[in-house]
């Protein structure tokens, strides 16, 4: 067993990532593996936790979009052998309601699992060097690391002649606009969707929407990143045109039938609400951190608004699906990442904040590009 490693440490809330080395104090317990990781996608939500107010506990290594290939397993009832090429998704109890109801998304314990400490029962199990504890695994995976043990059922095994290094943010940034398109919207041909923000969500919902035939419409304020919407597909619209909503209501006949939010702006979601048609639906991805006070008749005529959690999909249903979908030429999410080494978290993390990737990769070994 692999026991020191080299990973991505965050010790403070203002401070940069440092690679060090980490020990894993314990291999995969009953139902659990370890992952030599490939890759793994940089996240919005990773880079949120220097804003969590001291929720989520550090030192921490962080990264929950991991891919790699299975070291070692622990027990017999894992359902994956060593040598399977695995893409990792959040993690969920499997016995609450909700996730026996295959909506593992809106697990009972959700945000404790992968947001504020992880499973007590297996809390530590990364120190550094000096014998010091790490925070509990970060969504169950802890994967800006050479190595993670993860929950088996985080684990979604996939085709080994796929690039694995680039599959990671199908477990959480692509599967969840993707997901918003498929399964939380259900849309289908000749539909109409508004896409606010063309981020890696943003984008990936946009792809998804062409892949089911729905005419969307793509806002953002980043001319390259509407320049892309429109190479997949959808019509761009700059976020500062003017009357925004009536210009996305002509463009879809009478309004969307759907948006999805990825932006968190006020201003957006009311456009985006004023720009569907009766009976539209709203979808927010995006963690609001003010109020959010509604324009009058926004809700009108049977509009409405919900929360969309990563995507509302069982990964191990979805993550095939995108796959599959890439294969055929439908959904090109390779177009949107940019890898770079582990060494150079601190770049792709600049990189990120500044708009100049949309979605970056890390790679344990290899150089980057």
């Amino acid at each position: 067993m692999t026991s020191r490693f080299g990973a991505a440490v965050l010790r403070s809330y203002d401070s940069r990532f440092a690679v060090e080395e980490v020990i894993l104090n314990a291999g995969p317990a009953d139902g659990e593996i370890l992952v030599r990781i490939a890759g793994c996608g940089m996240c919005r939500t990773d880079l949120a936790v220097r804003h969590s107010d001291g929720r989520s506990p550090l030192p921490a290594v962080l990264g929950h979009e991991g891919s790699g290939v299975v070291a070692e397993t622990g027990g017999p009832h894992t359902g994956l052998s060593n040598g399977d090429h695995v893409v990792l998704s959040f993690d969920s109890c499997g016995h609450c309601r909700n996730c026996m109801n295959a909506a593992p998304a809106y697990c009972d314990s959700f945000a404790s699992l992968n947001l504020f400490g992880g499973r007590k029962e297996k809390a530590v199990r990364l120190s550094d060097a000096a014998g010091d504890e790490l925070a509990p695994r970060w969504f169950g995976q802890s994967s800006f690391a050479e190595y993670a043990v993860v929950p088996a059922r985080n684990a979604v095994r996939v085709d080994p002649s796929l690039p694995i290094e680039l599959l990671g943010p199908l477990g959480c940034g692509f599967l969840t606009g993707a997901g918003a398109v498929f399964n939380s919207f259900g849309a289908g041909p000749g539909e109409t969707i508004a896409v606010f923000g063309a981020g890696a969500v943003g984008l990936a919902a946009v792809m998804a929407a062409a892949a089911s035939g729905a005419v969307t419409v793509a806002v953002d304020r980043h001319l390259e990143r509407l320049a892309l919407a429109e190479r997949f597909g959808a019509i761009p619209l700059h976020a500062a045109s003017a009357d925004l909503p009536g210009r996305i209501r002509r463009l879809t006949d009478g309004g969307a039938q759907y948006a999805l939010d990825t932006t968190a702006s006020v201003q957006l979601i009311n456009d985006a609400l004023r720009a569907l048609r009766p009976t539209g639906h709203l979808g927010l991805v995006a963690r609001l951190r003010t109020v959010l006070p509604l324009e009058p008749g926004a809700l009108d005529r049977g509009r409405r608004v919900s929360h969309i959690c990563e995507g509302d999909a069982v990964p191990g249903l979805m993550i095939p699906r995108l796959t599959g979908l890439w294969q055929s030429g439908r959904f090109p999410f390779d177009e949107l990442i940019r890898t770079y080494p582990l060494a150079d978290i601190n770049e792709a993390e600049r990189d990120c904040d500044a708009g100049r990737v949309v979605k970056p990769v890390l790679l344990p070994t290899g150089r980057g590009r």
